[in-house]
């Protein structure tokens, strides 16, 4: 009669104490830096906000570290990274195939998502909020629509007093991630412009005048009347620029670029993306449908090669360093998005750059295990997985054999050098005891 009871608690103690023992050797992020480095990165403007605010934050916690990361745009970041002058590149725009075929074996690892606005100075209206569609935003960039009281913009926004006046349309001077969101959003919303324009982080701009860096186009857009410019969200906030509400892709209504309508737009595409080392070109999540999806919205990346030996002023400490630094970005650091207007890595998206982290090595060796369920372990893969058929063994040979209160006691024993709190264990047994003969007398 007794026989079950203990059989149910055996089989607790034997299957759980091992994976407690796995997490004893396991640890929660990569090892901790050792040593004093300098981590060098560079690309996107569109992500810098919050690079810089890591770079203050990861050094308050890791003093030996500095993280130097030059805000160039996604074009000289693939650059730098391609010719495997940085320790880590970072782009809005991920790599095209032929980008990908020059700097094989690049991990793409989301480091956040954020939006691009369509930011305005008209002196006579100086709130946010006109409304503008994908097919007008295309005809200003075209230059097809020059005035602010052109027809259309006038019968989407009646109650606005929309002055004569010339637009200027301002854009990127330099290869940008911004860019390639920006006419991502603009071929996927108008033919014209697809077939005469096409989407990249430099294209052939009808008309305009062009700036250097989210910070280049929000300077110039900030301080000429009657400007017209698409600046990431953090940039436009920080400057207290005015920007537009636009037509989300259901084409129902006009939606504001916020936290909420930016996560709207890319949560459909979380549980749809490669892993780190496969074929990103693809991937877009402009246009999103949706009654609160921002269509404006982008991921921006991190770009790191799986094998660090590559890089010239790399060493296996370095190394180390490098993956822990960006374990923390996609995790920890998420903590900083929300107050600079970036939304928090989703889990699904986060366990994307955790298994590609994973894949890093240094000289051939890995530099730390993840098996995909939140356990990082410095133990090869291997190695858990044996421990794990060996749980199972033991519980199946448990089946057949008596069990008893010595059984328990000697499973505590065992284990209790793993088990902060051995007495604990031998109480429970005890408690699990006590109870289980008093409902079986009581029968």
């Amino acid at each position: 009669m007794r026989t079950k009871p203990f059989l149910g608690l055996a089989l607790m103690v034997i299957l759980i104490v091992p994976a407690t023992s796995l997490s004893a050797n396991a640890v929660l992020v990569p090892d901790s830096p050792k040593g004093k480095f300098q981590i060098a990165g560079a690309g996107a403007t569109f992500p810098f906000p919050i690079i810089d605010t890591w770079r203050v934050e990861y050094n308050a916690k890791f003093p030996d570290v500095t993280l130097n990361y030059q805000s160039i745009g996604s074009g000289g970041g693939i650059k730098l990274h391609t010719e495997k002058t940085v320790d880590f590149g970072a782009t809005d725009a991920p790599l095209t195939k032929a980008e990908a075929q020059l700097a094989t074996g690049t991990l793409t690892i989301p480091e956040t998502i954020g939006a691009i606005t369509i930011s305005y100075n008209i002196p006579e209206i100086p709130q946010k909020g006109l409304e503008l569609t994908g097919a007008i935003i295309a005809d200003i960039y075209m230059g097809k629509i020059t005035k602010w009281n052109d027809k259309k913009i006038k019968d989407l926004n009646p109650e606005l007093k929309l002055p004569d006046k010339n637009i200027l349309v301002v854009r990127r001077s330099d290869g940008s991630g911004t860019t390639y969101g920006f006419t991502d959003y603009l071929s996927t919303v108008s033919k014209t412009w697809n077939t005469n324009v096409g989407k990249g982080k430099s294209v052939a701009w009808p008309v305009g005048v062009g700036s250097p860096g989210n910070e280049g186009v929000a300077a110039v857009v900030r301080s000429t009347p009657y400007a017209i410019g698409y600046v990431e969200l953090a940039y436009a906030l920080q400057s207290g620029m005015t920007y537009a509400f636009v037509q989300n892709g259901d084409g129902a209504t006009f939606v504001e670029p916020s936290l909420e309508s930016i996560a709207s737009a890319a949560a459909g595409a979380s549980t749809k993306l490669p892993k780190a080392h496969e074929d990103w070109s693809q991937v877009s999540i402009v246009n999103s449908p949706g009654k609160n999806s921002y269509p404006i919205s982008s991921f921006s990346y991190l770009l790191v090669y799986e094998d660090l030996s590559k890089l010239s002023n790399m060493d296996k400490d370095k190394a180390k360093t490098l993956v822990h630094l960006i374990h923390w970005m996609i995790t920890d650091g998420q903590k900083s998005a929300p107050s600079l207007q970036y939304v928090p890595l989703p889990t699904e998206v986060q366990e994307i750059g955790k298994e590609g982290l994973a894949r890093i090595k240094f000289k051939g060796e890995q530099l730390f295990a993840y098996d995909g369920s939140g356990i990082m372990s410095t133990k090869p893969t291997s190695t858990m997985s044996k421990d794990s058929k060996t749980s199972k063994e033991s519980a199946m040979k448990l089946k057949d054999t008596k069990t008893s209160k010595d059984t328990l006691y000697k499973s505590c024993e065992k284990y209790k050098d793993i088990l902060s709190k051995y007495n604990v264990c031998i109480k429970f047994v005890d408690k699990k005891m006590s109870k289980t003969t008093h409902k079986t007398s009581n029968k």
